[in-house]
């Protein structure tokens, strides 16, 4: 499978930290996508899901993640090495643990995936680590759900 036709989506940003979203999403969702919250390690079964297929943001339905880049980081978080379209992520410096970290979020959206670090396989030596509340699987051979707005508040 290849990723690109599944990901070739075009997408206008929409309005970061929408309120709406608290209405769609669970509430642990909501936490990790729009505070900056961070799951449990383990705690996702994306990080043992092995089928191919398509990770999109959990709020918005954007392609972020082909499982053909995946792979266990043995962090306890679904780790990738590359996403779909860099054009679907963006970054930013994240100073909480006082060493700076990037942090990683949905471009549609801005919801807060996870952090990307300089310590992940070949070919781009990258390794983006995701929060599992943060993306939704799409098995290959299912069609993928529309992109979604955040309803009016």
């Amino acid at each position: 499978m290849s990723a690109t036709p599944r990901a070739a989506r075009a997408f206008e940003p929409l309005v970061h930290h929408h309120p709406g979203w608290r209405k769609l999403l669970e509430p642990e969702r909501y936490a990790v996508l729009f505070c900056e919250d961070t799951e449990p390690p383990g705690s996702s079964p994306l990080t043992r899901e092995k089928r191919p297929g398509t990770y999109l943001c959990a709020a918005c339905h954007l392609p972020l993640f082909s499982s053909e880049t995946k792979f266990d980081s043995g962090t306890g978080w679904p780790s990738f090495w590359q996403p779909i379209d860099p054009n679907h992520i963006g970054t930013k410096l994240d100073f909480k643990l006082l060493l700076p970290r990037t942090e990683y979020h949905c471009a549609r959206c801005g919801g807060h995936q996870g952090h990307v670090f300089k310590d992940g396989p070949p070919p781009t030596g990258l390794r983006y680590c995701n929060n599992g509340l943060a993306l939704i699987f799409v098995p290959e051979g299912e069609p993928l759900p529309a992109l979604r707005e955040p309803p009016e508040v």
